[in-house]
């Protein structure tokens, strides 16, 4: 393994640590009386800010409205329609179904980027999402005796997923171009607050955020400079290098982020149940990142008596 492939794990794995904890700090936000789409813009408004300081110059790429597309097209779908779907959904539907839905992306980023841009699924990807489903299964449903369904919310649901396979898509056609890392994320930071000021505009009302609660300060710090700002050139340069199918198997850490965050910030005790959840997800994480058959080398290992 390559330094730079290390290190695009490494930027996948801190950036999942970073948006399981999101949820927590746009929940405490909401409970100030902000709207998920005020929370969503106005992060966004700050992460640009934030972006333009770390680097002022203009990005001009010149390269015509074709390949503005492709940021409007990623902007759009990575950040308005995500956030969309997914606080929507969260806001009709049980969070556990919403949870075990969204970590469906990274097979339907595996799938769209096989045939739309030709990269190569091997055995172990099926064979890992399956394991890594089992896994968040038992996460999100532990204490369940039976799954709640809500059509409407969870199918809101699957379209945060699609989206952010949509996202994933978009990201590798422009760096398949060769754009700058950070100028690039900025322009896909800018569309996707333009797009989200525009579905803002549906609301009612619009409130600024109350600066004047440390709480909500400083979690718009936490979402706008770290998770969005910071994060977004993380997860992209993950991206860029690992390809669209093996970063986004990190989303399957989600849950457990989720569930670790919860046992030291919340006081929630971690289940027999929970605890297997976790392992199998991480397994299931490992298979996916594995090139090749693993099981195909077990068989000629062991001369096809084995599995």
């Amino acid at each position: 393994m390559t330094s730079q492939v290390l290190c695009a794990h490494l930027c996948a794995l801190g950036t999942t640590l970073v948006w399981g904890m999101t949820f927590i700090s746009s929940k405490i936000l909401m409970n100030h009386g902000s709207t998920p789409l005020e929370v969503l813009f106005f992060r966004f408004v700050l992460a640009l800010l934030v972006m333009f300081c770390m680097k002022p110059k203009i990005f001009r790429h010149g390269r015509g409205w074709k390949e503005e597309l492709l940021f409007l097209g990623a902007g759009a779908s990575g950040i308005t329609l995500y956030f969309c779907f997914e606080n929507t959904a969260i806001s009709i539907t049980y969070a556990s179904n919403v949870s075990l839905i969204i970590c469906t992306a990274p097979f339907l980023t595996g799938l769209a980027a096989h045939y739309l841009l030709k990269e190569d699924l091997h055995g172990n990807f099926f064979v890992g999402f399956v394991v890594a489903i089992a896994g968040i299964a038992c996460i999100s449903f532990n204490g369940a005796t039976y799954l709640n369904l809500n059509p409407a919310g969870d199918l809101l649901a699957v379209g945060a997923a699609a989206s952010w396979a949509l996202y994933s898509i978009f990201t590798r056609r422009i760096f398949s171009r060769r754009y700058p890392l950070l100028e690039a994320t900025r322009r896909i930071l800018f569309w996707g607050l333009v797009t989200s000021g525009l579905v803002l505009l549906f609301q009612d009302e619009v409130h600024l955020p109350d600066l004047g609660s440390t709480a909500v300060w400083a979690n718009f710090l936490f979402l706008g400079v770290l998770a969005s700002a910071i994060c977004f050139v993380t997860w992209n340069y993950g991206l860029r290098v690992l390809g669209a199918v093996r970063a986004t198997a990190y989303v399957y850490l989600t849950p457990v982020v989720t569930v670790v965050g919860a046992f030291f910030l919340l006081d929630e005790h971690i289940t027999l149940l929970s605890a297997t959840g976790m392992a199998l997800t991480l397994a299931g994480l490992v298979l996916s990142e594995m090139r090749g058959n693993v099981f195909g080398r077990l068989r000629r290992q062991f001369g096809g008596d084995v599995l």
